[in-house]
């Protein structure tokens, strides 16, 4: 055998091992993706039964993927980083989450999309959109969950509780995104919820949680945790996880919370035309939205002193006005006529 010839073969080989080895590094999975409509805030959390020990030059949280103020994806099953990075391409082509697994599964990477979880949130014009794909391939129990502006999925689960709780636990947690997303997690703090972990009495080996604030940079989010665990050591990721956050973040208040309004803010006209005035009151900068009565956020900015808002394009009606800053928000209705 020639030189070349044997050269060749080696990297095939390489390359063979490198595909087998992104397939089966997203196996056994439970993960959410959400996204705050109000604070803007997008967060990813998942775990599984993987050893990623064995494989350090992999971030904990290399599921999923946060773009600041947009949405997030995970990407999951036998999981494939090509189709990840593809997901990614179709977000940043503005494309909706529905339209994000519509193409996903007709153009997988090996024509096997049946054997891809994904799960995928996005704020579309400020309102919340999800989506989410399961391929009758992927190993039972597998399902997923989507509402408003959250998906959650699993597969290898212990069974559909799994998926259940984790919903429960991030609608019925207080404060902020991450605060829910850390609560969807410990309904997942079961024996076997990734059901090849039962044998070493965790639910699974890593856990991830991870939130970008809006003005983040892509893949520098301002909150990032991870814990990977060794096959056999009988830990608990997500009490470690749980451990680690409680040392990054506090839940025990609602993070935003309510102040009164007149004391730092003046805006006027109100009943409003078509302008309207926010002005600060002290010399600190806010982020503002306006929101109509279901939530929908029309239009955002940011505020340093005094800004004048077109509302020219507006029904007329009753608005929600929201000013943030340092994890607070401030908030007035008022009317356009």
């Amino acid at each position: 055998m020639s030189t070349s010839s044997l050269i060749f073969r080696i990297k095939y080989i390489i390359v063979l091992i490198l595909l087998s080895f992104t397939s089966c590094i997203g196996q056994d999975t439970f993960s959410i993706v959400a996204v705050d409509p109000k604070t803007g805030e997008v967060g990813s959390a998942g775990a599984s039964c993987v050893d990623l020990t064995n494989f350090p030059n992999f971030a904990t949280g290399f599921l999923g993927e946060l773009f600041p103020e947009e949405g997030a994806i995970n990407s999951q099953a036998t999981y494939l980083s090509q189709n990840q990075t593809n997901a990614r391409n179709r977000f940043n082509n503005g494309e909706t989450p529905q339209e994000i697994i519509d193409w996903l599964v007709a153009n997988d990477v090996q024509n096997q999309s049946q054997q891809r979880q994904y799960g995928i949130v996005r704020l579309v014009d400020g309102t919340p959109q999800s989506a989410a794909h399961t391929g009758v391939a992927c190993l039972d129990y597998k399902n997923h969950i989507t509402g408003p502006n959250y998906s959650i999925q699993g597969n290898i689960l212990l069974g559909h509780g799994i998926l259940d709780s984790m919903e429960a636990r991030f609608l019925r947690a207080e404060g902020d995104l991450a605060c829910k997303l850390m609560a969807a997690m410990e309904g997942a703090n079961v024996i076997g919820a990734d059901s090849r972990c039962k044998d070493n009495g965790t639910s699974s080996l890593f856990a991830f949680l991870k939130v970008a604030q809006p003005n983040d940079i892509f893949g520098n989010p301002a909150l990032s945790l991870g814990v990977r665990l060794q096959n056999g050591q009988g830990i608990e990721p997500i009490d470690r996880l749980q451990d680690d956050f409680n040392i990054a973040h506090s839940c025990t208040s609602p993070v935003l919370q309510n102040v009164e309004f007149d004391n730092l803010f003046q805006v006027y006209p109100n009943p409003a035309n078509d302008q309207m005035t926010i002005k600060s009151l002290n010399e600190e900068e806010y982020r503002y939205k306006i929101l109509d009565l279901s939530g929908k956020i029309l239009l955002q900015g940011n505020l340093s002193n005094e800004e004048i808002l077109d509302l020219s394009k507006f029904t007329n009606g009753n608005y929600i006005l929201e000013l943030l800053r340092d994890q607070k928000y401030f908030s007035k209705i008022f009317s356009k006529t």
